[in-house]
């Protein structure tokens, strides 16, 4: 039998035509624009970094292009690009989260820079609380890849510790993005440390829990 031609997810035009219109907003915006546009927040919600506003109307778009291109073209470079047929449809709702996380948070940081009082702390952790969320719910339906799930040494190498890693930390990763949401009503710095607390222990239960398994079906085999 042939083998099955590797293929990219398609062009989604109202996706690029979202990331045209970012440039486009940053080109109009730019003589209003700060000299030095603010680039990074710490845990209190306070600005620490910045950078040029030419890097900034360049920059940030240019990212949501790459990361648009780079999960259209995942299915390529993946050694299993079988397997994303599996989940073609959660994976391409994925993209576009991600697409439109970015590219709202450009916008939100281009209205701070001009002035408007937006919470930048408090919209990221809404679009990731609501990014978790979605995974949470759709992550059991990811099948076996390389590129884009819970990646461990032994999920990688067994199909059934990747099935049963996903579908037992799905419910995890849902309870974590409500903890992401549930942090908007505290105040920032206990937010942010209590998120960052929640995807920092279901990471390492992914990760003890695909170790312990294969040694498991390792052990029985």
């Amino acid at each position: 039998m042939a083998e099955k031609k590797k293929s990219a997810l398609p062009v989604n035009w109202l996706l690029l035509g979202l990331i045209a219109s970012l440039y486009v907003i940053g080109f109009a915006v730019y003589p209003r624009l700060p000299d030095m546009v603010p680039s990074h927040w710490n845990a209190s919600g306070q600005v620490d970094g910045y950078m040029s506003k030419t890097a900034h109307v360049f920059f940030m778009p240019t990212v949501v292009l790459g990361l648009y291109m780079l999960l259209s073209f995942a299915p390529v470079i993946d050694p299993k690009p079988e397997s994303y047929e599996k989940f073609r449809h959660v994976y391409s709702v994925f993209r576009a989260i991600i697409v439109l996380i970015f590219s709202a948070l450009y916008l939100a940081v281009t209205l701070f820079a001009l002035g408007v009082p937006v919470s930048i702390g408090k919209f990221t952790m809404l679009a990731i609380g609501l990014m978790f969320v979605f995974l949470g719910n759709y992550l059991g339906k990811i099948r076996h890849n390389y590129t884009f799930g819970i990646k461990t040494p032994w999920t990688l190498a067994s199909e059934e510790v990747w099935n049963k890693t996903h579908r037992i930390s799905g419910p995890l990763w849902v309870i974590a993005g409500f903890i992401w949401i549930l942090g908007l009503f505290l105040e920032e710095k206990l937010g942010f440390l209590l998120s960052m607390g929640s995807i920092l222990a279901v990471t390492i239960f992914g990760f003890v829990y695909s170790y312990l398994l294969f040694r498991k079906i390792k052990s029985r085999g």
